[in-house]
């Protein structure tokens, strides 16, 4: 069964920086485009950036554009999101996503098949 295993989150205060990693695990499975999610408490889940097989096209959320970037290392099964100039509304968890679709940089969580159980950012003011 395919796994995806989020880790980094933590407490910072504003205007810091995090770097999450997301591990996936289990049997191969398609190309898969990855993706980050978040979920603030009391807000629906709201794509963050998503990254190709490749690395070599990817997309971000206005709301995290130039202060986020996504990047993978397909030898260690890992995709990172470096998040700088963090803002107390970037609190929420963090989900890592796998879609193994075949259409490129969907945003919507119901197109990704395989989701991580989360890891929690807190950024104070």
């Amino acid at each position: 069964q395919v796994q995806l295993v989020e880790s980094g989150g933590g407490l910072v205060q504003a205007g810091g920086s995090l770097r999450l990693s997301c591990v996936t695990s289990g049997p191969t499975f398609s190309r898969p485009n990855m993706a980050w999610f978040r979920q603030g408490s009391g807000k629906d889940r709201e794509f963050v950036a998503v990254i190709d097989w490749s690395g070599g096209s990817t997309i971000y959320a206005d709301s995290v554009k130039g202060r986020c970037s996504i990047s993978k290392d397909n030898t260690k099964n890992t995709v990172y999101l470096e998040m700088n100039s963090l803002k107390p509304e970037d609190t929420a968890v963090y989900y890592c996503a796998a879609d193994q679709g075949s259409i490129w940089g969907r945003r919507w969580a119901t197109a990704y098949d395989y989701w991580g159980q989360g890891t929690q950012v807190t950024v104070s003011s």
